[in-house]
């Protein structure tokens, strides 16, 4: 039985309380938007939390054809797919090596990636950016995924250390007594039993980069390569501001999160809690 159902009959109502409160605080606004997507730009002005009197899609056709978030988000789906991958399979080479080959160094290498979820974009990105001019990567798209892969790498392989440290060290030493290559062992080894933990980190990853707008923003000039978060910026402007379009790009822009949680939300539990169970 649950500490909460063992816990007072009035802890467990005020527990409940505070969890729905908290789902309506959260759920409230993203249910807001939908609706106010649908409304004239007027309309959102004069009555902002009413529901649409006429709803209309219009605003999604003006923001998907003004602002150009076709291409937009194609380059969003680039950017997020390529890092993803590439973050995964670092992370689970990194976590391999780390903790099942056995060097002196390996305690050195762990904090160093510890270290590394200390480092904040902000604090480096002046750097970062002379880095990329002299590099020639500015209005590249490989300037962007590779910073993506950087600070995507620290969180990832400390994780992916935490689930495959579990991974029982006869199996691999089997292996090994049977001639087996490391480059075997990964693949058909530590990959295959590691699909929990894959799972929460293309999740995680996905998520982070979707949402990512600093290095898009600043590593490119081109309208050709801006991705989703940078291109629905343009509907703010100081002086004209629509909401209507605003709000529809926003939509535009939350959806395929929304979507990809839902399909894998289960997976991101059961990584976290597998790999908890392993430490």
């Amino acid at each position: 039985m649950s500490s909460l159902h063992r816990a007072p009959a009035s802890w467990r109502a005020s527990a409940y309380i505070i969890m729905i409160l908290f789902a309506v605080l959260t759920i409230f606004p993203l249910i807001w938007l939908g609706y106010s997507s649908l409304k004239p730009h007027a309309e959102i002005i004069r009555y902002p939390l009413a529901l649409p009197k006429a709803p209309s899609l219009n605003n999604y056709f003006r923001a998907w054809t003004m602002g150009g978030l076709g291409p937009a988000l194609m380059n969003s789906f680039i950017y997020t797919i390529i890092a993803t991958i590439s973050t995964l399979f670092l992370a689970l080479a990194a976590a391999f090596g780390i903790t099942k080959f056995p060097f002196k160094s390996r305690s050195f290498f762990t904090g160093a990636f510890s270290l590394g979820l200390m480092i904040t974009v902000h604090a480096v990105i002046i750097p970062l950016f002379l880095v990329e001019v002299r590099m020639g990567l500015i209005n590249k798209r490989l300037g962007v995924i590779i910073p993506y892969i950087a600070f995507d790498l620290p969180m990832s392989i400390m994780i992916a250390i935490s689930y495959v440290r579990g991974i029982p060290d006869a199996l691999i030493e089997s292996a090994e007594i049977d001639g087996a290559k490391y480059r075997y062992v990964f693949w058909q080894m530590i990959v295959p039993l590691s699909t929990p933990v894959i799972a929460t980190m293309v999740i995680l990853s996905f998520l982070r980069h979707w949402n990512e707008f600093l290095f898009v923003f600043i590593f490119t000039t081109k309208t050709a390569l801006k991705s989703l978060p940078v291109a629905i910026t343009q509907f703010a402007g100081r002086q004209n501001i629509e909401y209507g379009l605003q709000y529809a790009s926003l939509v535009i822009g939350i959806l395929p999160m929304i979507i990809f949680y839902f399909i894998f939300h289960k997976q991101l539990i059961k990584g976290f809690g597998e790999g908890s169970l392993k430490e």
